[in-house]
């Protein structure tokens, strides 16, 4: 039987249950169950690329930074080398948990994490107005103090205040050839963590990374797109898109033509630095051929593929295509 390719793109977010505890072992908990999900996709005969978020656990790396250089005289990290950073501890956590699902369900695939670095463009407006939360929620009590200390912060989506960072738009994956090779050779592969490290090409032609954050749903769309993917599947925090999102008419979707999530967009509906991004990864999938793409929690991945749960995003209902 002819696999079906899923770039699945697992939220930062979703891998931190409670907020009030983030410990390690925590997240190691949520890895697993999240993996243990995407072992029965590849069990149900998909290939499957992954990629994950990273905001959550890079906030936490900067701060844990900036309290190391100012009572421990220990050198601060550039942004670019803390996402490789998460790119390999949660590479590395997704890696094992995912061979042990797959294991347990009598699968023998190798599962491998390319450092992945992503270009963006110098002159990207993001830099002058960063939208992309990080590290974790605050009261904006909490968070007036530490911008008084440099921070740029922002309320996210009636949920909290949290720090906020430059996020340009993805305009190549680097090592896109290793990925897909690595990926025709039959490997499970998890790439682009954290949207991938931002680099961008100096005066001389060569790399050099960027203090910012690049949106992970945004680069799984290109990384979809580049693979000529069958689905893109993006696992967040919620079950479903939701109009009114914390208030009183909040209204769950179960699908979504690029017509209306276009003017879902127009109308203001998502967050900034949580949903739109989503959905926005999403539009520029499906205009752009993909076939579909779906937003759900990651208890909920196996039921949104049968249909059962989760947010579908598709071209357009057949009577929008009758002539």
């Amino acid at each position: 039987m002819i696999e079906k390719l899923a770039v699945i793109a697992i939220g930062g977010n979703s891998l931190i249950e409670n907020p009030k505890d983030p410990g390690i072992a925590r997240q190691w908990e949520a890895v697993r169950k999240t993996c243990n999900h995407i072992a029965d996709m590849i069990a149900d005969n998909w290939h499957v690329v992954v990629t994950h978020g990273n905001g959550p656990q890079v906030g936490y790396i900067m701060r844990r930074g900036e309290i190391a250089v100012k009572h421990g005289g220990i050198h601060d990290v550039p942004l670019d080398l803390v996402v490789a950073d998460t790119q390999g501890s949660i590479g590395y956590m997704l890696s094992q948990s995912l061979d042990n699902a797959l294991r347990r369900r009598g699968i023998n695939r190798t599962c491998v994490t390319v450092i992945t670095q992503v270009r963006v463009d110098a002159d990207d407006p993001a830099f002058q107005t960063p939208t992309k939360p990080v590290g974790g929620f605050m009261t904006e009590e909490e968070a007036r103090k530490f911008e008084a200390e440099g921070w740029q912060v922002m309320e996210d989506s009636g949920r909290g205040w949290r720090r906020v960072v430059a996020s340009p738009v993805p305009r190549a994956i680097h090592e896109i050839n290793a990925i897909q090779a690595l990926m025709l050779s039959g490997y499970v592969v998890i790439a682009a963590g954290g949207g991938g490290i931002p680099v961008v090409r100096n005066e001389y032609g060569s790399l050099r990374g960027v203090f910012a954050v690049v949106d992970k749903d945004r680069t799984a769309s290109l990384l979809a797109q580049t693979l000529r993917a069958d689905l893109l599947m993006i696992s967040t925090g919620v079950e479903k898109v939701c109009l009114y999102f914390n208030k009183p008419q909040q209204r769950d979707l179960d699908e979504m033509t690029l017509q209306e999530a276009r003017s879902y967009i127009s109308e203001g509906h998502f967050g900034v630095g949580s949903m739109l991004p989503k959905i926005e990864a999403a539009v520029e999938f499906v205009q752009h051929g993909g076939p579909q793409a779906i937003i759900t929690n990651p208890e909920n991945l196996t039921r949104a593929m049968r249909g059962e749960s989760g947010t579908r995003i598709i071209p357009g209902r057949r009577s929008d295509f009758d002539e």
